[in-house]
């Protein structure tokens, strides 16, 4: 397959790219300074704008397929989140492609007593701003007419493990759970490949 990262710099994004490699598909890597990224591997890297439809299209021409790890801590992050997604929405459709599979934050997703992982007693809100953010992405999303998944590890990541090859989809949120990037890049990419999750957000935790 051909494949766009956005946001291909980034922790997440970059093992993404690495495990579409890994299983010998075509990457366009986008980030927004290519000349900062020439580590990226066997990869066609190029400038582009995640809040800008026309750069999206212009990126993502050509491919069957688009992950979205993008996040920009500069930025505000209702305003980042929300206008991302209607560029994606905008930008994928016109480029003809159908599919796209986002990076999401745990903080939104469900925890076990149904309500978001956010709310629940004792987690930690130093971040909420950015939670919100994030949720209101997700709400964006929801109104688009993409085949989209947003995926999100069960609680956060594993920054210092390996890939073992392994993950499992969880009932909900759970706060003590770790995944390594290396294992949450192969749900992504498994999620491009055979979609099982159509316009659904889903938790993803260690195996």
């Amino acid at each position: 397959m051909n494949i766009v990262v956005f946001g291909a710099g980034g922790r997440a994004g970059r093992q993404a790219v690495a495990e579409a490699r890994r299983r010998g598909h075509q990457v366009t890597a986008v980030v927004r300074d290519p000349a900062g990224h020439g580590d990226l591997g066997d990869v066609r890297v190029v400038a582009g704008d995640v809040t800008d439809p026309v750069s999206i299209e212009r990126a993502a021409a050509g491919h069957d397929a688009a992950i979205s790890a993008a996040a920009d801590l500069s930025a505000a992050p209702h305003a980042f989140f929300t206008t991302s997604a209607r560029a994606l929405s905008t930008g994928l459709a016109k480029a003809g492609v159908p599919r796209l599979v986002v990076v999401g934050l745990a903080s939104v997703m469900p925890g076990a007593s149904g309500a978001p992982l956010m709310d629940e007693p004792g987690y930690p809100n130093e971040y909420r701003e950015f939670f919100l953010g994030h949720a209101a992405g997700l709400d964006e999303l929801r109104t688009c007419d993409l085949d989209w998944a947003y995926v999100a590890p069960a609680g956060d990541f594993d920054h210092d493990g390996t890939r073992t090859g392994r993950y499992l989809v969880a009932d909900h949120g759970d706060m003590t759970s770790r995944i390594t990037y290396a294992d949450f890049a192969i749900a992504l990419l498994d999620e491009v490949e055979a979609p099982r999750h159509h316009r659904a957000a889903l938790s993803i935790r260690e195996a």
